[in-house]
């Protein structure tokens, strides 16, 4: 049987990468601020939340989780609830018909292996075992893993979604060709540990605000000399 490759053997110049990181978050840090860890919701909402955000909008999944909050007392509630219901409380999110069982699976899957509903254990758990507890759920994948662990619970986890995936390809901390699961470990080797919340978010505000999957606003960027994909594009012909 094969063993999976290591994401970072899959890396070419990974110094050079890393020296990237210093003047890129400085420069990040000036434009949208330092940011310090705070815990907005526990590790349940957390991982709720998630399953709600695939394949949506921020604003939807947040429609949809309120609706959800507000239809149901509890979570076991929420588990036991009729499917139609519970499709209907999170219509705007999408994708009711793939979700409702989804969440259903995982609070049972919960309940059975902790005998509550609650994930706080994770907390307490080594980091890799926590990152396998969390994508043994059906539908729960490395971002979704490290959402919950950097921001339900402070650890050193870091979370590639769609703008950091691209903001990050273009930099150049990453190779054009490695995936967005593979993408997670590379760039917890790129950014120091205590930085992976800070660093996440402003790379988040900085794909939607300036650096467009189309049409990027290369002219305002801070951090275009940094940029690979910046310097390709200048290069005279």
């Amino acid at each position: 049987m094969s063993r999976k490759r290591d994401p970072l053997s899959k890396v070419d110049n990974l110094p050079a990468r890393k020296a990237k990181y210093a003047p890129v978050a400085a420069a990040l840090a000036e434009v949208y601020g330092a940011l310090d860890w705070s815990r907005n919701q526990d590790g349940m909402d957390e991982l709720v939340s998630c399953i709600l955000s695939q394949s949506t909008t921020d604003s939807n999944r947040d429609r949809a989780f309120a609706r959800l909050k507000a239809a149901f007392p509890d979570w076991n509630a929420v588990r036991f609830a009729e499917l139609d219901a519970l499709k209907e409380a999170i219509r705007p999110a999408g994708l009711a018909n793939q979700k409702a069982p989804r969440i259903q699976e995982a609070l049972a899957v919960i309940h059975k292996r902790s005998g509550d509903y609650n994930i706080d254990f994770l907390a307490e758990m080594p980091l890799e075992e926590a990152k396998a507890w969390l994508v043994s759920l059906k539908g729960i994948g490395p971002k979704t893993a490290a959402i919950v662990l950097c921001f339900a619970y402070n650890l050193p986890a870091f979370p590639v979604d769609t703008h950091v995936y691209r903001v990050s390809k273009r930099i150049g901390f990453i190779p054009q060709k490695l995936s967005a699961n593979d993408a997670h470990p590379v760039m917890e080797a790129i950014a120091p540990p205590a930085d992976y919340y800070a660093f996440h978010i402003q790379l988040i505000q900085h794909g939607r605000e300036t650096c467009h999957a189309r049409n990027p606003a290369c002219g305002r960027c801070a951090i275009s000399a940094y940029c690979d994909e910046y310097r390709l594009m200048s290069r005279p012909d």
